[in-house]
């Protein structure tokens, strides 16, 4: 906001007067920067004078003498009133600015109002999925009602809102929203978007995605429903070969997901895919234990994101980091069911990977297969280092520590010496149960050894309280700090 202080003695002639004894003082311009608005607050400096003019006599009686003896001594009066009222404002004792008690407030008040409106001018419009002539009775496809929304929203240059309204169900197809758009952009979820509790596709696609929008913020208390279960029945019999994701956001910079809910996914729920500067906050995903491939939050070719408070219950990874992907930060969350938070798989079909600066702290696992993991296939290239995994708790959790650069899942993979170069990973402050005696897994290639290892203040026992638990350790260099519980022995130590 620029304010301008114009001398009023501009705006008059120089020969006029304020009417009855009132003074000029000065006027204030304001420029609030929305769409080129200029509100002019009006002259209310003008007040009444308190040294107010000696009423000439007209009833005879007194001298006129006496008269201008009584003026002249008015006038001395007032002369120096105002020079001490120029001095109590050049030494700031005047006030503020020397405003009377009730024009500061008047100017106060309309600063505020000013303030206001600029704020509701920021905010910008609200675009409702309903105006659009979306239906919201969980039976009509209302993908072209969102589309068309989102064409309105997108191409607004005022931070417009996208709405999806609560107490409504919008039933969607395969659905893209493509940037980029105008001005950063929200889309309010509080409605429930369901998937088609069919198999509605045979290609690999998203339910909904969002692509190359920048500044986007997901943001609401509703949920998204893939309807998985049919398609885990396909899957299981081995009639689906692929699967939609449920959610997705590709090339998305300056992306923020809060608060939504994510349920029954038939393949992944969350996907990011070279997005960067990321922020997922207090988002809940939820599918049974046995779900296949239902991965929370699964990343690629992503830096800078940075997950908070979610709680995860899914078939597979609670977070999933891939190669290509630096800078993440996974906090305050809880996992379990799943197979807990991994790094990778990395390495597969022979291709280079890298993974660099993870940090996973003050989470906590329930019954998940791992807690957390490094996997990378024989046979691939490239480095995964910087790991950080602190204050963390497991609770019945089969490999609570888990470095494995022999991952195959499907069993029989033949043995190669190129592999990723796993190194720098730290394990601080983790306390718990392992469902397995073999608490503590680090295995990794004779050829291209784990480097950097560092274990500290780690107590896992078993959870039956009767067996003992275990670390197996193969071709890995690093130390031990503090207590470590189950004994831990690396190479050259």
């Amino acid at each position: 906001m620029v304010v301008i202080l114009e001398n009023e003695s501009s705006s008059l002639p120089a020969s006029a007067s304020p009417p009855g004894g009132l003074r000029p003082r000065w006027s204030r311009t304001y420029r609030p920067q929305t769409g080129g608005v200029v509100l002019l607050l009006v002259p209310f400096f003008w007040g009444a004078d308190v040294r107010r003019r000696p009423v000439r006599s007209h009833s005879g009686v007194g001298s006129r003498e006496e008269e201008d003896e009584e003026e002249k001594d008015w006038e001395e009066r007032s002369d120096e009133a105002e020079e001490e009222e120029e001095d109590d404002i050049a030494t700031g004792e005047g006030g503020f600015l020397s405003i009377p008690a009730e024009r500061t407030f008047f100017l106060v008040l309309l600063l505020l109002v000013l303030a206001a409106v600029q704020s509701a001018a920021q905010q910008g419009k609200r675009y409702n999925v309903m105006d659009f002539h979306a239906a919201g009775d969980g039976s009509t496809d209302d993908a072209k009602a969102f589309a068309a929304t989102w064409n309105a929203t997108c191409g607004d240059s005022c931070s417009p809102t996208m709405v999806i309204p609560g107490g409504k169900t919008f039933l969607l197809s395969q659905i893209r929203l493509d940037g980029p758009c105008k001005s950063p952009v929200t889309v309010e979820l509080d409605g429930k978007i369901v998937a088609p509790n069919s198999i509605w596709t045979t290609a690999a696609v998203n339910l909904l995605t969002f692509y190359s929008v920048n500044n986007l913020t997901v943001n609401g208390s509703g949920q998204m429903d893939g309807n998985g279960d049919i398609w885990w029945t396909c899957f299981n019999q081995k009639k689906c070969h692929v699967r939609p994701i449920l959610l997705a956001f590709a090339s998305c910079n300056n992306l923020s997901v809060k608060n939504i809910h994510l349920k029954d996914s038939p393949d992944k729920h969350m996907t990011l895919f070279r997005c960067s500067q990321v922020q997922v906050n207090n988002v809940s995903v939820r599918a049974p234990g046995d779900s296949p491939n239902t991965d929370g939050i699964n990343m690629a070719f992503s830096d800078h994101v940075y997950i908070s408070n979610c709680s995860i219950q899914t078939g597979d990874d609670c977070v999933s980091i891939l190669s290509g992907t630096s800078d993440v930060i996974v906090t305050n969350s809880t996992c379990g069911p799943g197979h807990g938070i991994s790094v990778g798989s990395l390495g597969g079909d022979g291709m280079t990977s890298l993974v660099e600066r993870i940090t996973v702290s003050n989470c906590s696992f329930s019954k998940t297969l791992t807690g957390v993991r490094i996997k990378s296939w024989q046979g691939g290239n490239g480095k995964a280092n910087g790991f950080l995994f602190e204050n963390l708790n497991m609770t019945d959790v089969q490999f609570p520590i888990d470095i494995d650069q022999f991952y195959c899942p499907r069993g029989n993979c033949p043995a190669q010496d190129s592999a990723v170069a796993i190194s720098d990973a730290k394990f601080i402050n983790i306390q718990g149960t392992s469902s397995n005696p073999e608490a503590i897994q680090i295995l990794c290639s004779q050829s291209v050894q784990c480097r950097g290892i560092y274990l500290d203040n780690v107590n896992l026992t078993s959870s039956s309280q009767t067996a003992q638990t275990r670390a197996t350790v193969s071709n890995a260099y690093g130390t031990v700090g503090g207590m470590v519980k189950p004994h831990v022995q690396f190479l050259g130590a």
